[in-house]
């Protein structure tokens, strides 16, 4: 694992399970996890105030080392050009993508999910399935180097995912 990248996106009122558990997570496994937000070094707030600091920004990472677990706060990713095109050139190097909850929502501005098994929160369900994206209600569901999940409860299966997802481009 020594050398391999684990980016996680952070934004305001992000959800702390879905930051926090897959960054320990694979810190576990040994791989070099960090956040990335809009601003470097800027500290964000949960929902329920949890702060969480970015150490990187989407535009300072190099998309060929690093590998992208999507949290919360989708909403206003799905608005924001650096993270929708940042999304597309790690999908396109064949890296890991995962997203879980809402976080489809930036795969559906990024027009990353036509003819992809996918899952995510009920509440956006018809977005993914008008995006192209074939929905499953599964724990999670892995399509190539997508792999999506629908809520905080299915963290164990999504997690377990992303590291055999990652463990499989060693």
């Amino acid at each position: 694992m020594a050398g391999k990248r684990v980016g996680i996106l952070v934004e305001f009122n992000y959800e702390e399970m879905e930051v926090w558990y897959p960054f320990y997570r694979l810190k576990e496994e040994g791989y070099e996890t960090f956040t990335i937000g809009p601003q470097k070094d800027m500290v964000y707030k949960s929902k329920w105030g949890l702060p969480c600091k970015s150490e990187e920004t989407v535009d300072n990472v190099k998309a060929e080392s690093s590998q992208y677990c999507s949290g919360s706060a989708p909403d206003l990713w799905s608005r924001d050009l650096e993270f929708e095109s940042s999304g597309i050139l790690v999908f396109s190097l064949g890296r890991p993508v995962a997203s879980i909850c809402h976080g489809p929502w930036v795969l559906c501005s990024a027009k990353l999910l036509k003819g992809k098994r996918a899952t995510c929160f009920i509440a956006i369900k018809d977005d993914v399935e008008n995006a192209g994206a074939l929905y499953e209600d599964a724990s999670v569901v892995v399509d190539g180097n997508l792999i999506t999940s629908r809520k905080p409860p299915d963290l164990p299966d999504f997690c377990k995912a992303l590291i055999a997802k990652l463990k499989e481009g060693e």
